[in-house]
């Protein structure tokens, strides 16, 4: 690759690097990062001696000291499956980042992108995603239900064994790609004895 650039004369430095290995820059020289479809290639093991988690965390780490205060990472991937995507954020945010994910157009398989939105030190409010207009709409209207509101405990999650708590369980259980059964009107309900 750097042989291309070298041939067609391209002006500026040149650097190659392994970036599972690390970014080999002072701390605070740049104001931003962008990177295009690199990312998830971390999670690929092309060697005995690679191990993803420590190279995906080995990157964000130096990822993060190169960036000044203030500054943010955008990088679009292309995650395999729900299990990478949450190796790739989790290792992120270990490494001292906040933010979080947006996905363009989710509805659609063709359009749909992946941005993980980085920021270095203060957290501010992640971009709107593209795609999702008919949701926000939605959302500034008052909706008007016969759905009784749920209880939820004093840390805001569901309470045990309620409803609510049994489909966000199978919810989750869903995205880890596991075989569940499907929502009914008979699920979370109680199991009445019988004569």
């Amino acid at each position: 690759l750097t042989d291309v650039a070298v041939e067609r004369e391209v002006e500026g430095d040149l650097l190659l690097a392994d970036m599972g290995q690390g970014i080999p820059f002072r701390p605070g020289t740049f104001d931003g990062c962008i990177s295009i479809s690199a990312v998830q290639w971390l999670c690929n093991a092309d060697k005995k001696s690679h191990s993803p988690p420590k190279r995906l965390y080995r990157f964000f780490s130096t990822l993060y000291s190169a960036l000044a205060r203030g500054s943010r990472a955008v990088l679009q991937l292309y995650p395999e499956n729900s299990e990478q995507l949450e190796l790739i954020t989790a290792q992120a945010m270990r490494a001292g980042f906040t933010g979080g994910m947006v996905v363009d157009y989710p509805n659609s398989a063709k359009a749909k992108k992946f941005f993980l939105c980085l920021f270095v030190g203060a957290s501010s409010t992640l971009p709107k995603a593209l795609g999702t207009e008919c949701a926000d709409e939605e959302l500034q209207q008052a909706k008007f239900t016969n759905e009784r509101t749920r209880f939820r405990n004093v840390k805001g999650k569901s309470v045990k064994k309620s409803r609510d708590w049994i489909l966000e369980k199978k919810e989750r259980r869903r995205r880890q790609g596991k075989e569940v059964r499907g929502d009914t009107k008979y699920t979370g309900r109680k199991r009445r004895p019988h004569f």
